[in-house]
């Protein structure tokens, strides 16, 4: 079964059956964990049948007992061992593939030929418990990010005309209107409609505290609600959601593999074959030259066993996969080992500007009361935003938005009319608003007297310019009775880590971003302005992008291009790395990316390059590791002699310890900035 079909088919309860607990301990703000247990896993179980047989031998073999007291415990111990490995290796073989497997159990099998029971199942017992922890790292791995599943609810309820109803959440649709209860984890990702709570939400965006949730405001399936009863619309479809993202992109991940490892897997057949024909060859000819069956045999065997690149093999996916696995915990899903891999190769970072370095969407800014208006600024923005309630457009949103901001009442809006890329006119308070850009003609018919020229005094002393982008944003115009009461400036705000994230990919690169928009150029430079950034190309189209980014690329630099957006996809998909936006990036943008951060914090972004290439650091580690382990032995065997039980204590204890130093980036520390002395919750 799939982690999707499991999310959405059998799923977990979300329901309280008793009544919920206001108060949020400790333990309701971890995130559940579900870890898997050694002895769940079947490798597991027969590797430890293998052991205790092998140790129950071990005693009689040693006191001379008599053969049948302890040959059946070394026979239980090849079987529940070998068995499983030996399966694969000969399927392996039927497919014309020879598997590092079939080689460990050739070689203790040939040691049994030879007399040498205990030494073969010494290696089988050693073999298959590395096996185990091999199976317990994928599956601690995978931990790691599936314990987002236990959060996901089963059911949600749903408020319909005829009362409410509760549904399977993959039953929900996007407009579905729910209600969520004290104490219940939100069924989907929407917005609030009506209610005031608190939602825990630390699982998604990494936040210590609950989080005051009141209408307007995004919530996240499968956090969960606090004291208070909340109606929230769904506005993504729950197989879209932040959960459902991250189970869709770990399941992509553990199918790919990064180009090392590609690398090692070509290799590793002729590296096999080759290791077989020098078997033959360190048995042959010993035994041309007269030495004895049993010692030639034993030392092919012994050579067969430490020359086998079992933790080569190991050295690549196990630290990619756990630093999937890492990023995944903090928001950045990566899509693939080969995605990590790449992304600590950049020594250049491009940055997209609006929805990416800014907050992409409009703020009031400034604002401006005309001289003799008899309003204040409070005032000004009451009636702006009163004429501006009924309407969808962002910058109307602004306003209202503004207005809520500083707690202001609003009018009644009456005959509203919208004019697009104008503004609005509406009646409020029995008086005739009008609140649109410097050159609106919307008051023309009207006849209200609105002075719309470019040169119009807007009562601060500033002359506004028929280009609107002054001040650092956009200048709206609000009169009354066709008289100018007031300006209000709207900008897209930077994020508030920009100016970090800018100075943490300076410092991963050691060179300053380059900013690629299609801005104008005077937006362009005051976003970098802001974020000490001074490479900047603005009034850039797609393809511009695309050009900007393969230049880089020619010059020899391996680039990181940030964007959200669908004119972002083309230079995404030409970087040599890519990172979407989540929250608010397009389907295009976030299919073409190599990773999306979640909840589109720009911090993240320099935190997962680190940990790529601490990932990259682990393995070249245990490719050093491994190839040591293999040279020592394998000189040792043909220069000297290395006993059997020596040679797989040193084989498999390098395949144990190249497996541990993978899973060293599953702990919280990995997700550490260099100058931090605790981990940091992005």
């Amino acid at each position: 079964m799939s982690l999707h079909v499991f999310l959405y088919g059998a799923g977990v309860s979300s329901t309280l059956d008793s009544p919920p607990v206001l108060t949020l301990d400790a333990s309701a703000r971890t995130v559940p964990r579900r870890r898997t247990r050694f002895l769940a896993l079947p490798e597991a179980r027969w590797a430890l049948l293998a052991t205790a047989a092998f140790l129950s031998a071990l005693p009689l073999h040693f006191a001379d007992a008599p053969g049948w007291t302890y040959g059946p415990l070394y026979a239980i111990a090849y079987l529940a061992g070998g068995w499983e490995p030996a399966l694969e290796g000969l399927r392996a073989l039927r497919g014309k593939t020879l598997d590092v497997d079939l080689l460990m159990i050739v070689a203790a099998l040939g040691a049994a030929a030879i007399g040498q029971v205990l030494d073969g199942a010494l290696l089988i017992v050693i073999f298959a418990t590395s096996g185990a922890l091999e199976a317990l790292a994928t599956a601690r791995t995978a931990d790691s990010v599936r314990g987002l599943l236990d959060l996901a609810p089963a059911t949600a309820t749903r408020v319909t005309a005829d009362g409410e109803e509760s549904v399977p959440v993959n039953r929900l649709s996007v407009g579905d209107e729910l209600l969520i209860r004290p104490g219940e984890r939100i069924g989907a990702d929407g917005r609030v409609l009506d209610g005031t709570s608190e939602a825990d939400q630390a699982t998604i965006t990494g936040e210590p505290l609950p989080v005051l949730k009141t209408p307007g405001d995004e919530v996240f399936a499968g956090t969960l609600n606090g004291t208070g009863a909340l109606r929230v619309r769904v506005e993504r479809d729950p197989a879209d959601s932040v959960i459902a993202r991250i189970v869709t992109l770990v399941e992509e991940a553990s199918r790919t593999k990064a180009p090392t490892q590609l690398f090692i897997e070509k290799i590793e057949q002729r590296y096999a074959v080759g290791v077989v024909a020098a078997t033959l060859t360190v048995f042959a000819v010993p035994l041309a030259f007269g030495a004895d069956l049993t010692g030639a045999l034993l030392r092919a065997m012994t050579f067969m066993i430490v020359a086998s690149p079992c933790a080569v093999v190991l050295a690549t996916m196990p630290p990619l996969l756990s630093a999937i696995a890492t990023a995944g915990r903090h928001g950045v899903l990566v899509k693939s080992a080969l995605a990590m891999e790449r992304l600590g190769e950049i020594d250049t970072a491009a940055l997209d500007k609006t929805g990416t370095l800014t907050e992409g969407a409009p703020e009031v800014t400034a604002v401006h009361p005309a001289t003799g208006s008899g309003l204040d600024e409070a005032a000004l923005v009451a009636l702006a935003a009163s004429a501006e309630h009924p309407s969808e457009h962002p910058l109307a949103r602004a306003i209202v938005a503004a207005a809520r901001a500083r707690d202001l009442r609003l009018a009644p809006a009456r005959d509203f009319t919208a004019k697009p890329g104008h503004g609005v006119t509406a009646t409020v308070d029995g008086r005739f608003v009008t609140v649109g850009r410097p050159d609106s003609d919307l008051d023309a018919d009207a006849d209200a007297g609105a002075d719309t020229d470019a040169g119009t005094d807007t009562g601060t002393g500033t002359r506004m310019d028929r280009d609107t982008d002054v001040e650092g944003g956009t200048v709206v115009r609000v009169e009354r009775d066709g008289a100018l009461v007031g300006t209000l400036v709207l900008a897209d705000r930077p994020r508030a880590d920009a100016a970090e994230t800018a100075a943490g990919l300076t410092a991963l690169t050691g060179i300053s971003p380059v900013l690629l928009t299609g801005d104008n150029p005077r937006a362009a430079a005051q976003v970098a302005t802001a974020t000490g950034i001074t490479d900047v190309r603005a009034s850039l189209l797609p393809e511009d992008k695309v050009t900007a980014v393969r230049e880089l690329q020619r010059a020899g630099r391996k680039v990181l291009f940030v964007g959200d957006g669908v004119n972002d996809a083309p230079a995404l998909a030409a970087a040599h790395a890519g990172v979407a936006m989540g929250r608010a990036g397009s389907d295009l943008a976030l299919e073409t990316a190599d990773a999306v951060v979640v909840r589109d914090e720009l911090a993240a972004i320099p935190a997962v390059v680190r940990l790529s290439r601490a990932a990259r650091r682990l393995v070249v580690q245990n490719l050093l590791v491994a190839g040591t382990f293999i040279t020592v032995l394998v000189l040792w065997d043909l220069l000297g002699h290395l006993p059997l039980p020596l040679g797989v204590a040193g084989h498999e204890g390098s395949t144990v310890l190249v497996g541990l130093n993978g899973l060293r980036l599953l702990r919280e520390s990995a997700w550490r900035r260099p100058d931090e002395g605790r981990p940091r919750a992005l």
